[in-house]
């Protein structure tokens, strides 16, 4: 029975589970649907809707909440990319840097009026080396 467990192992040490869910979660966010296994399809499935949560309250305290959950590193910006920056042009950032911008300034709006249930799960078939069950994972 697996009565009670709140998390699935995935066959890996905490450490790198929680790594290998902040990976997925920025991927997600870039790129708004990634191809999985549907065993972390529906772990990661629970931390991004809880993204999204926090994206719709807007407050430090959830803008640092997420950045924590998704691992995210500000290294300092260079000259360039601070140039950049003040003239408006973010594209220089760091994927990281992108991420916690685009999910605060394109998704949340666009989530404001959904109460839940941001993402989908497609199931895609098996992977042809070990058979594994494929899904594509996507925000809706």
């Amino acid at each position: 029975m697996r009565h009670r467990k709140l998390k699935a192992k995935l066959g890996r040490t905490s450490s790198h589970r929680r790594c290998l869910m902040a990976n997925m979660l920025k991927s997600l966010v870039e790129h708004e649907s990634i191809e999985t296994t549907v065993a972390k399809a529906k772990e990661l499935r629970r931390l991004a809707d809880q993204l999204v949560t926090l994206a719709k309250e807007g407050t430090l305290q959830s803008r640092r909440a997420m950045i924590a959950k998704m691992m995210v590193r500000f290294n300092p910006l260079s000259t360039k990319e601070a140039r950049a920056a003040k003239k408006g042009d973010f594209s220089a950032y760091n994927t990281d840097r992108r991420v916690v911008r685009k999910l605060f300034d394109e998704m949340a709006p666009r989530y404001s009026e959904r109460d839940g249930g941001y993402t989908r799960i497609i199931r895609m078939g098996h992977r042809s080396g070990d058979r594994a069950p494929l899904c594509l994972i996507e925000y809706i």
